[in-house]
């Protein structure tokens, strides 16, 4: 067995049921031995989707998303994908073939640095100069990428590594570099508050039960980024929703006035935090991100498993301020978010993959999530393009339905992935939200530049002609009666719907 066969071996060991990728020369030793193995491979259309794709697998399942390509035109397209990752802390292996190791530093046929590329969009990027290397870099990602899920991990295979025969396998020695050392301090801070918060973000949806628990028994309020949407179900009292720039006025309230704020598996970043209050208790497995005063660097497993609530009574102060949005143009003939809204309420229970842009902002701000991994978008990063290819992700990873909310802009960017849809008779439903313009991008001009609109305005394809040269059906819908009317059937996928709306600015943030 050469090291390519032991590398899908050891993917198979692990669990590894899917990946996603495009084939090419420098990475064929490990397609040949894809080829006869259990593990499912997803031919994406561009590399791009593909790493996307692996992105929403993780997003959507917890698993371990991995996409795979050959050498630097392959392995240069999953950049921007790997970026989207890295910002929102996803955890996902990239292989990534490359030529003999002879051709490393040198201007060689599709030579370029890989590995030094991607090290600035990845928790790890490694280069195995020979097989037994590779085993011992491949098995420490996938440990690290089950335990300590801090985003991307990339390893960069020569053509020459994955063909030698003449390697060890020595397994894995690891060692735990986790500091609880405030634990005490944040105990302390604990004990002595009465209005305590906890703030939820990705790196506590694995803990979603014990937290609920927890915010219930305690009578604790709970505030979530977008990616901790749905660790405590929205439609319980205790959820005051999203924190930070698109913060409710509640979740705005209880942060301004708690003396302990908890930050559970978040970043902390701008659009979190406002501000970071000297009162943070702030959890992480990734130490980079640690802020404030009390950083736990650790697990929020073993955090809640050793320290102590106590019950508190504040949440009846922080319920008397006004929990909505007032959001204006839900019924209005046919603006995006009087779309969106129904859309939502066809599909509650449904992941939805979103993109970027207008729609985006709506769609976060209008669905209710009932549980975590229902809302797949890039939060950091936000590339046009991310919500086709997500949806292929969430589908295989879950086998579920999954609906993309979509402008015409972003659609097209990677609008090629029908084909992947069509291939394997997913059953992924794409609302189009048909402009014919940038929105963002114009609203941005108008208030923010004081310019006409330069730039923005798309001369789109028909895209129901598009879908079925795809061999998918569509709709098409110019008003809100007849899009009720589409969503009353029993809709299921592969569809197309496209949804004429007009132009329509988004709210800025509180």
């Amino acid at each position: 067995m050469n090291v390519a066969g032991k590398i899908v071996e050891i993917l198979e060991d692990e669990g590894i049921l899917d990946v996603f990728g495009i084939p090419g020369e420098q990475i064929m030793p490990l397609y040949k031995a894809l080829s006869t193995s259990e593990i499912n491979h997803v031919l994406t259309r561009h590399e791009q989707a593909a790493a996307h794709a692996a992105d929403a697998y993780s997003r959507s399942s917890g698993k371990i998303g991995v996409c795979i390509s050959t050498a630097s035109p392959g392995a240069l397209n999953f950049t921007m994908a790997v970026a989207t990752a890295y910002k929102d802390n996803v955890p996902m292996l990239i292989l990534t073939g490359d030529n003999e190791l002879k051709c490393r530093g040198t201007d060689h046929f599709q030579t370029t640095p890989q590995k030094e590329i991607l090290e600035h969009i990845t928790q790890a990027s490694y280069n195995p100069l020979n097989g037994t290397e590779a085993m011992y870099m491949l098995r420490a990602s996938i440990y690290e990428l089950k335990n300590f899920p801090k985003g991307p991990i990339h390893i960069n295979l020569a053509k020459d590594i994955l063909l030698q025969e003449d390697f060890e396998d020595f397994g894995l020695c690891y060692l735990c570099e986790d500091d609880l050392s405030n634990l005490t301090k944040a105990q302390e801070l604990i004990d002595k508050s009465e209005k305590p918060l906890l703030i939820l973000g990705a790196g506590a949806i694995t803990q979603a039960e014990n937290i609920e628990r927890i915010a219930n028994e305690y009578q604790i309020p709970v505030t979530t980024t977008f990616h901790g949407k749905g660790i405590v179900p929205e439609n319980n009292p205790l959820n005051l929703g999203l924190c930070g720039i698109r913060g409710t006025m509640q979740a705005k309230y209880a942060f301004e006035n708690s003396d302990c704020v908890i930050g559970l598996g978040i970043k902390a970043s701008e659009r979190t935090l406002l501000s970071i209050p000297e009162n943070f208790i702030h959890v992480n497995i990734n130490k980079e991100v640690l802020a404030g005063d009390y950083p736990i660097h650790g697990k929020v497993e073993d955090f809640l498993a050793q320290i102590q609530f106590k019950q508190t009574r504040w949440i009846d102060e922080i319920l008397e301020i006004d929990a909505s949005y007032n959001l204006t143009g839900l019924d209005d003939d046919l603006k995006p978010q009087a779309a969106i809204k129904r859309i939502l309420e066809k599909f509650p229970n449904n992941i939805i993959a979103s993109d970027a842009g207008s729609h985006t902002t709506w769609t976060t701000l209008l669905k209710e999530s009932l549980k975590p991994r229902q809302l797949l978008f890039s939060g950091a990063m936000a590339p046009m393009g991310y919500g086709l290819p997500a949806a292929i992700g969430a589908s295989f990873a879950t086998g579920e339905r999954v609906i993309v909310i979509n402008g015409d802009g972003d659609f097209q960017m990677n609008l090629q992935e029908l084909a992947t849809i069509r291939e394997n008779d997913l059953d992924i439903i794409v609302f189009i939200l048909n402009n014919s313009e940038f929105g963002i991008i114009r609203q941005w001009e108008e208030d923010f530049y004081d310019m006409n609109p330069y730039q923005i305005k798309l001369n789109n394809p028909d895209f129901a002609k598009l879908a079925s040269s795809y061999g998918i059906d569509s709709i098409r819908v110019d008003n809100l009666d007849d899009l009720e009317l589409v969503l009353e059937k029993d809709l299921t996928g592969p569809l197309v719907v496209e949804v004429v709306v007009e132009s329509e600015n988004i709210p800025l943030p509180q």
